[in-house]
């Protein structure tokens, strides 16, 4: 199978990261309710400026998230997208190279080198997040990046379930949400109910990282606990009420389940690209 053009997978990216930003996603923004001092428009700008570093033709997995983090940086002036660039870029180079997604990808995050890197400690360090966060080997906050991108990962995995997705070949990207996205229509869903369903059900599955480095590993699982009472809602009624009270619960509380809002993100974009750019019926 030939590869996407960079068009296409662009055009793909952007269109996911604005359908998540439609879909009702307890704690994050979204076009019911910004919060966290972000607004949406801060996302729609990213999306836009981003798009074309994502889907650079021939760049590595490190150029593309860095080149695009500086430009989202540039653009907004704070970090809105660093988790959706990690998950994306190595999807948008195994798109790129055509072939099974999945197995495209299995080879992308193995080729990763130096420089690939060098420029996501980079981003990382750019956009502070406190993304990987400390620790005694591969610490981002160091002056220089390790050799080996997949071994900085693999120190951070049991603590970052983007870092985790590095190590396991997305695991969770193809074990929970593309098996969610196609439960979600074969229940009739349609976006944006469908990114809901998406959400809520990695929020479920496991303890929102950010949220964990955030507020602890009980109050993330927590979280957990209350998403997956959330499952419990028929989304095809649309309830827009139900979801808000805890949207506006959580984000009093300060809780932001960033994590799994990349992955949804990530989630859709697999989908799309699996589609081979299109938008899947």
């Amino acid at each position: 199978m030939s590869g996407l053009s960079p068009e296409a997978i662009a055009a793909a990216y952007r269109a996911c990261c604005l359908a998540e930003l439609d879909a009702l996603k307890p704690g994050n923004v979204h076009v019911f309710a910004d919060g966290h001092r972000m607004a949406v428009a801060d996302f729609v700008t990213s999306a836009e400026i981003s798009a074309p570093h994502l889907a650079e033709p021939g760049a590595g997995v490190g150029r593309r998230v860095r080149s695009a983090m500086e430009a989202t940086l540039d653009a907004v002036g704070q970090n809105t997208n660093l988790g959706i660039l990690l998950l994306c870029a190595p999807l948008a180079l195994a798109a790129e190279r055509g072939g099974p997604l999945g197995d495209t990808l299995g080879h992308v995050l193995d080729t990763l080198d130096a420089a690939d890197a060098a420029d996501v400690f980079a981003a990382i360090r750019a956009a502070n997040p406190g993304g990987l966060g400390r620790a005694e080997r591969h610490d981002v906050t160091g002056s220089e990046a390790p050799a080996s991108l997949i071994a900085a990962m693999a120190e951070a995995a049991p603590r970052d379930r983007i870092a985790r997705a590095y190590v396991t070949g997305f695991a969770d990207l193809f074990g929970i949400g593309l098996p969610a996205l196609a439960e979600a229509r074969r229940k009739g869903l349609a976006p944006p109910w469908s990114t809901t369903a998406v959400f809520l059900d990695y929020l479920a599955a496991v303890p929102d990282s950010h949220v964990a480095r955030k507020h602890g590993a009980d109050r993330a699982d927590a979280l957990r606990a209350e998403a997956a009472e959330l499952l419990s809602l028929d989304l095809a009624t649309r309830p827009i009420a139900e979801l808000l009270a805890r949207d506006r619960s959580w984000k009093g509380q300060n809780l932001n389940p960033g994590t799994s809002a990349d992955m949804t993100v990530a989630t859709l974009f697999a989908d799309r690209l699996l589609a081979g750019g299109a938008e899947p019926p």
